[in-house]
């Protein structure tokens, strides 16, 4: 759906993108990731046209960006823009008229979101009347309001309590199962491992890891594993793994171990299995998160 060619962004001294491309597929949900500053809002500014890049090009559906295309894409920015005095129902109408729905198409569409989403009785309230949380509900029923092809979240779960997350958490993934494409940027790796089919990470101003969730996950399997067992035998110079890190559980005792080279698991068990009683064992797979963190700090 969205190819981002080589784009470049300068600001006075300071290069946002730098030389950035990346790939979204219809119908998949994207993860733009990277630390403060890393350049992902310059990005998304740049796709929503609020502003150009200096060089490089972005095509949608098999033509280059235009104004033609804004009706189709809905974004839910990471700073908040509602009008604070303005009761809720008219501001989501007025939002929806922007995006080119007429007033009886806009009202039914938002009534029927707000009974969704638990909104029914906001309609004469004022913004400043709610909470960030609630605010947020607002903004993300003006987001899908007018039935975009392409969604971009930005940080979508800032302010809610765990039980208004897993509410629009569940709408994402509806809605993409219903063929809409998402592009979503935050910081919290859970929800990238939740959500995101595919990820680009950037990092001042440079992409520098892209992939699907799963296949990098996998290429950053280390031969770590984890043993849970009951027993007192010593197996801290064992010539078959490293101790990464010993614990005590209720259940025994727990081994947190990389395997030396050449080594298998089933070495492992036979090793063990004749002097304790294994309960649990499972290869430790590195999450987003630490993924994350060693390819900033390198």
């Amino acid at each position: 759906m969205l190819s981002v060619k080589n784009i470049v962004k300068q600001y006075a001294n300071h290069r946002a993108l730098d030389d950035v491309s990346l790939e979204v597929e219809k119908g998949k949900i994207f993860g733009l990731l990277g630390p403060n500053g890393a350049g992902k809002t310059s990005l998304i500014r740049i796709i929503t046209q609020i502003t150009a890049p200096d060089s490089g090009e972005v095509i949608f559906n098999g033509k280059k960006l235009n104004s033609n295309h804004i009706n189709q894409i809905g974004y839910l920015p990471e700073e908040r823009g509602l009008y604070k005095k303005m009761e809720i129902g008219e501001q989501v109408l007025y939002l929806s008229k922007l995006k080119g729905l007429n007033t009886a198409e806009a009202t039914k569409r938002i009534k029927f979101w707000f009974e969704k989403l638990d909104m029914g009785s906001w309609w004469n309230k004022k913004v400043e009347d709610l909470s960030k949380g609630m605010q947020q509900k607002v903004q993300f029923v003006a987001t899908i309001l007018h039935n975009p092809e392409l969604i971009i979240l930005d940080e979508p779960f800032s302010g809610f309590d765990p039980v208004n997350a897993d509410l629009i958490k569940n709408e994402i993934l509806e809605l993409n199962a219903k063929g809409t494409t998402f592009i979503f940027s935050t910081h919290r790796m859970e929800s990238v491992e939740e959500l995101c089919d595919n990820i680009a990470l950037i990092d001042k101003s440079k992409k520098i890891l892209d992939g699907s969730v799963d296949d990098i996950k996998a290429s950053y399997r280390n031969n770590t594993y984890r043993i849970e067992y009951k027993g007192e035998a010593d197996f801290s110079n064992s010539k078959f793994f490293d101790i990464i890190e010993y614990t005590e559980i209720k259940e025994g005792k727990s081994l947190k171990f990389k395997l030396k080279e050449g080594n298998s698991v089933n070495d492992v068990l036979g090793l063990m299995l004749p002097e304790v009683r294994i309960n649990h064992l499972e290869e430790v797979i590195p999450s987003m998160n630490d993924i994350f963190i060693e390819r900033v700090k390198k």
